[in-house]
């Protein structure tokens, strides 16, 4: 039986929370690949789906549960440290508070699509992928974690653009915007599919644990796993 104090499973956890609380902070610059106009939060954000997709795999859903609210939660505190941070009058030596709003300041608005979309993508795509490999009897892993994050990263896209910045752009530009970052978003998770299979076959071996969420409840608010 695995254990819950497990080490791995504590580095792939923090490493979840790394990836999004640094693209959270990031995510303010805009950027080009190519013809598609994006967050520069695409170098890493996605990297947030790979290892919820290893939580999944081998874990289970449950475990992923308490690790995606734990990103909730540790994302609130960042966002709640930044925003005291630039309440506390600067010192009269320091010129730069105009920079610390801009670049680490956001409104109410964008931090309440960006943590509707997080919890909507996210499970999701831990849902999908935990009831395809029911499906598949744990066979072809590219199949579940390929789907179940560009479904789970559409929705993503979707809500975010959406409730971030309709009405404040053209309707043009919003769907040009949820389509750029969705198929840049899905050709990451095809691109990285190689690195989620050694991750996840060498957790498999390490642990010794291969979770099929045969009996799991699957509410995101659930407390208990069954």
């Amino acid at each position: 039986m695995l254990q819950r104090s497990s080490p791995w499973l504590l580095v792939i956890s923090a490493l979840f929370v790394t990836c999004l609380i640094t693209a959270n902070i990031i995510a303010v610059k805009l950027g080009t690949i190519g013809p598609l106009i994006v967050p520069v939060a695409i170098v890493v954000f996605p990297l947030s789906y790979l290892f919820g997709d290893v939580l999944t795999e081998v874990y289970g859903y449950a475990t992923t549960r308490r690790v995606i609210w734990m990103g909730f939660a540790c994302n609130l505190i960042a966002v709640v440290a930044i925003t005291l941070g630039g309440v506390i009058p600067a010192a009269p030596y320091w010129h730069s508070q105009q920079a610390y709003e801009t670049i680490l300041g956001a409104s109410p608005r964008i931090l309440a699509a960006s943590f509707i979309a997080y919890l909507v993508g996210e499970f999701t795509n831990s849902f999908i992928l935990a009831k395809l490999k029911i499906i598949t009897k744990g066979r072809w892993l590219w199949t579940r974690t390929i789907s179940s994050t560009a479904i789970g990263q559409g929705f993503d896209s979707l809500i975010f653009i959406t409730l971030a910045f309709s009405g404040t752009i053209p309707l043009a530009v919003v769907v040009q915007a949820i389509l750029s970052q969705w198929i840049a978003k899905s050709l990451y998770e095809v691109a990285a599919t190689p690195l989620t299979y050694i991750i996840v076959n060498a957790l498999k071996r390490a642990e010794g644990c291969d979770t099929f969420d045969y009996q799991t409840n699957f509410s995101p608010l659930a407390v208990s796993d069954i």
